[in-house]
């Protein structure tokens, strides 16, 4: 007879099932606080690499706009060149970018695919690395890329005979 009248009272039914509610619904706060927070370090991530890949790659075209990177008396030791801390060429470096040009004195010739002749043009090989990090990264490690772009200087040669 006890028994049924402590099973037949229901006089805290609502407050275990308000208490259960409750764990169950911070569980779920937590688990998309933790999720969000996972996201925005994803997210951080992904703008840390795109910013080290435009600081690169804009390295790359700073070179590129100056042709007198590209003239090889005196500048080339080792067949390397850093352009961007010569203090005689007037390259700016807003990526801090850090580049180097490699000149390859074995290649000659046109380059595969071009579709000219290699009559009427000398043709020099050059390799440009530039490697940048994320410039606004407050963590411990930064991310980092290297961007690498061949480029064919075509110089006209003498016309035998004229």
């Amino acid at each position: 007879m006890r028994l049924k009248h402590i099973f037949g009272n229901q006089s805290g039914a609502a407050l275990m099932i308000a208490l259960l509610m409750i764990i169950v619904l911070t569980l779920v706060g937590l688990a998309s606080t933790l999720t969000s927070t996972f996201e925005i370090k994803l997210s951080g991530t992904k703008r840390g690499s795109t910013d080290a890949f435009y600081g690169a790659d804009g390295g790359v075209q700073v070179v590129l706009a100056n042709v007198n990177n590209f003239n090889l008396p005196g500048q080339y030791v080792d067949n390397k060149y850093k352009p961007l801390v010569d203090p005689k060429n007037s390259n700016p470096n807003p990526t801090n970018a850090d580049v180097t040009i490699h000149y390859d004195p074995v290649q000659l010739g046109s380059p595969r695919g071009l579709g000219m002749s290699a009559i009427n043009f000398e043709f020099t090989h050059y390799m440009i690395e530039s490697t940048a990090e994320d410039q606004i990264e407050q963590g411990v490690t930064k991310a980092s890329c290297t961007v690498e772009e061949k480029v064919v200087r075509l110089t006209p040669t003498l016309q035998g005979g004229y």
